[in-house]
């Protein structure tokens, strides 16, 4: 089983090698790991060169956004699951895609995902928020449930069912994504209850009043597309992640 790992650059100089040290150093070797750097005009671009690995291709050219550019990764992917280490997080542990291909063993999968901790940017030992997923339940995506969706592996067979990303939404494209496969799938997503990812905190979605304002418009806008619920589901999601920030 071959995995794809999609890694879509812009500016991320200073965090790109780690991303792609955490995937170069997996146990399980069986993999493609495609870089989408967005022509940044920066450093980012000899920063992944620099940590180059013999299982990684290199694709630099202007693109319209994350979405654009995970998108152009999966269409040139060739692995039969695809996932995500965004360029500022990085694979919890060494055993991150073993563990998730055992998942994929089962032939009737088609959904892997975990949990997922945020870190200081500063100090990336300093664990801020843990994102607990739980398991699924179809009833889950009305009460405001998704799971962090860096952790979501999926059969590159899903892609090809039900579209890639919506590039309208320049925010929350991922949670139109989740919202329209789980609300459409049979199959049972396996849940694995270990910390897959680490992200820093500061991402796109959150580093402003404006962009939160954003997110929540495209949320609420996503709910709506999916026909999953309104104000109510989101109101229920932003209250999920109270419970999750750690107090030193």
């Amino acid at each position: 089983m071959k995995f794809s790992i999609i890694t879509a650059v812009y500016k991320t100089a200073s965090t790109v090698g780690q991303a792609i040290a955490s995937v170069a150093g997996q146990s399980y070797h069986d993999l493609e790991h495609l870089i989408i750097e967005g022509a940044s005009g920066d450093d980012s671009l000899a920063a992944v060169q620099a940590a180059a690995h013999d299982r990684m291709v290199v694709t630099s050219e202007p693109d319209t956004g994350i979405y654009d550019a995970l998108n152009k990764g999966i269409g040139r992917a060739v692995g039969d699951v695809i996932g995500l280490v965004h360029a500022d997080d990085y694979l919890a542990h060494e055993d991150v895609l073993a563990d998730i291909a055992a998942a994929f063993s089962d032939p009737q999968v088609e959904a892997v995902y975990g949990d997922l901790d945020y870190v200081s940017k500063a100090d990336t030992t300093h664990v801020i928020r843990h994102w607990s997923s739980g398991s699924y339940h179809p009833e889950r995506l009305g009460q405001g449930w998704m799971p962090p969706h860096p952790t979501l592996y999926l059969r590159r067979s899903v892609f090809d069912r039900i579209g890639v990303y919506d590039t309208r939404y320049r925010i929350s494209a991922d949670y139109d994504f989740v919202l329209r496969y789980f609300s459409e799938t049979k199959a049972q997503p396996v849940y694995l209850p270990q910390v897959l990812v680490k992200m820093r905190v500061g991402g796109e979605s959150n580093r402003s009043l404006g962009k939160i304002i954003r997110k929540s418009r495209e949320d609420f806008a996503a709910l709506r597309q999916n026909q999953v619920g309104g104000i109510g589901t989101l109101l229920r999601k932003n209250a999920s992640k109270l419970g999750q920030f750690r107090v030193k």
